[in-house]
C-alpha cells in the first residue's frame, strides 16, 4: 500500500534555512525530538511560527514554555479565504437559483478570491448568466452588495491580504 507521507520541516525563522526534517508529524515524534534539547535552550525560544495543525499548539506549550505562537501568513490568508468563500455560498443559497444575485455569486466565484486591484475594471464582458455587460470589478461589487455581512467580510479579507503583503 502506498500513501503520501507528511513530513515535519523545522526552519530557522531568521534565515529560513532548514534545521531538521522529521519523517512524521506525529505528536510523540515531535515531543521526543524537541525533548532532546535542554529546558534552558527551549526556554530561550521566543517565537514559533506554525501552520494550523490542531495539536502543534500543545507541542509548543509543552516544549517551549516562553514562546509566542505565530500562525504563518499563508495559512492565515488561506483560512480567511475559505471562510469568506463559505459565507459567499451561504448568502448565495438565500436567493432563487434563477435570480441575478444568485448568478453573480455563483458562476464567477473565483473573482471573489482575487485581489480587487487585479480585477478588470475597464473592459466589460457579456455574461449570459446575468444577461449583462460587466467588468470583473462590477461583478464582484454588485455581488458583495447583496449582503452587508458579505460586503464587510470581503472588505476585511482584502484589507488583511494587503496588510500581510505590505508588512503592515
Amino acid at each position: 500500500m502506498s500513501y503520501r507521507q507528511l513530513h515535519f520541516i523545522c526552519l530557522d525563522g531568521d534565515n529560513h534555512q532548514v534545521v531538521q526534517i522529521l519523517r512524521t508529524r506525529y505528536k510523540k515524534t515531535l515531543l521526543k525530538y524537541f525533548g532532546r534539547f535542554s529546558l534552558q535552550a527551549r526556554a530561550n525560544v521566543k517565537t514559533v511560527t506554525m501552520d494550523l495543525n490542531f495539536y502543534y499548539q500543545d507541542i509548543v506549550r509543552a516544549c517551549f514554555p516562553n514562546a509566542q505562537i505565530v500562525i504563518d501568513r499563508f495559512h492565515m490568508i488561506q483560512m480567511l479565504m475559505r471562510s469568506f468563500n463559505s459565507l459567499r455560498v451561504q448568502v448565495m443559497k438565500t436567493f432563487d437559483k434563477r435570480s441575478r444575485q444568485y448568478q453573480l455569486l455563483k458562476s464567477p466565484w473565483k473573482l471573489y478570491l482575487k485581489k480587487f486591484d487585479e480585477l478588470e475594471k475597464v473592459h466589460p464582458h457579456y455574461n449570459w448568466h446575468y444577461k449583462d455587460y460587466l467588468t470583473q470589478a462590477q461583478v464582484v461589487t454588485e455581488g458583495i452588495n447583496t449582503s452587508t455581512t458579505l460586503e464587510n467580510s470581503y472588505n476585511l479579507m482584502q484589507s488583511f491580504i494587503q496588510a500581510v503583503e505590505t508588512g503592515n
